[in-house]
């Protein structure tokens, strides 16, 4: 058995932007785009849009659904995928279930109940949420339903709330989806609605689609983007997975991808990507940007910046404003831009402006 291929950050990060459909626009609607095979991330709300506009030229064509899915975070989905989705992102054991809505906000006995707080959160959800409903209503609701142990005291309302790790986490498995262009949360029924998950399924081939898109990587940047622990994944880790040395760690991603890795060709051009963009989903962050400095510029407390994808590299941060109809772009740039790429900044922002519903962009960098 020979030794595992090494790659550089170069050609991870040239793969991922290959694999997460940054190279060239896909003409027409998202459906096709593999990002969606994860799902893709709506924090802050309308920013799923701005990412699928650096995907392809019609992001706001086709069906998709937005719904809690992973780590209980809203994302846009194909709807015929949340079913399986449902199963995949169900836990996988007690333990796994107490991770997932972990808080200090629950005493003891609620993560004792494990998958129990699922299952009684989940068919808490059915039982309300038969058309559109505001958040609120529904939280408290749910929180009559539900044991005691996973509720606490909120003393600004005077009422008893469910986690809210927990409640959106069980979302999907609940059945719920959220209105996608709704002033605040609204949570309606999926339907058809699928069955509650009476156990995980599919979540190796979950990990598999992690690992295509954000490797090569390793069981704890897998655990992390999921929200619970490397002992928990273990029984469902994929078993046929081909090994390298990434940038001097050992990490993994699926042999028929290997080759794609290895002779990841040089990429060119630039996207403007929002805080929350799929390709900014893999938790190796120090592979994504290595310098300390700029690493807490993109990633904040509050207030996350948009970043700049330049040749395959995150080249700096953007911000971006509506002023009238007209979206106003910063961009702050940690290298001097060629000219090119500084040209190429426009339409990019004006993608951005068109997606916003706005009629022009202007970009300052």
């Amino acid at each position: 058995m020979g030794s595992a291929p090494s790659v550089d950050r170069a050609q991870i990060m040239a793969y991922r932007t290959m694999m997460n459909g940054l190279v060239e626009r896909h003409e027409g609607g998202p459906a096709g785009l593999g990002v969606l095979d994860l799902g893709v991330p709506n924090v802050p709300a309308g920013s799923a849009r701005q990412a699928l506009a650096a995907r392809c030229t019609d992001p706001l064509a086709g069906d998709l659904a937005l719904a809690w899915s992973t780590r209980g975070a809203p994302h846009l989905h194909r709807p015929a995928d949340l079913p399986a989705l449902a199963e995949a992102l169900w836990p996988l054991s007690d333990a796994d279930a107490a991770a997932r809505f972990a808080t200090g906000q629950l005493p003891k006995a609620a993560f004792e109940l494990g998958l129990e707080a699922f299952r009684a959160t989940a068919a808490a959800f059915r039982k309300v949420v038969r058309a559109p409903m505001a958040k609120g209503d529904v939280s408290r609701a749910v929180s009559d339903l539900v044991p005691r142990e996973l509720t606490y005291d909120c003393k600004p309302c005077g009422a008893r709330h469910i986690s809210g790790g927990l409640f959106q986490a069980a979302g999907l498995g609940g059945g719920v989806r959220l209105e996608e262009d709704a002033p605040k949360t609204v949570l309606a029924p999926i339907e058809p609605r699928p069955p509650q998950p009476g156990k995980a399924s599919g979540t190796t081939e979950f990990i598999r689609v992690y690992l295509r898109l954000l490797g090569p990587a390793t069981p704890g940047d897998v655990a992390k983007y999921l929200g619970t622990t490397v002992g928990a994944l273990k029984p469902t880790w994929p078993a046929d997975l081909a090994t390298v040395s990434a940038d001097g760690r050992t990490a993994w991603l699926p042999p028929e991808d290997l080759d794609a890795l290895l002779g990841a060709p040089k990429v060119r051009g630039v996207r403007l990507l929002p805080p929350s963009d799929p390709f900014l989903q893999a938790r190796d962050r120090t592979v994504l940007v290595p310098d300390k400095a700029q690493a807490k510029e993109v990633w904040r407390i509050l207030g996350n910046p948009g970043v700049l994808l330049a040749d395959a590299d995150i080249a700096g941060t953007w911000r971006a404003r509506a002023v009238g109809k007209r979206l106003e772009v910063t961009v702050t740039p940690w290298i001097p831009l060629p000219a090119a790429a500084r040209k190429a900044l426009q339409p990019e922002a004006d993608a951005l402006a068109a997606v916003r519903g706005l009629d022009s962009a202007e970009v300052t960098a």
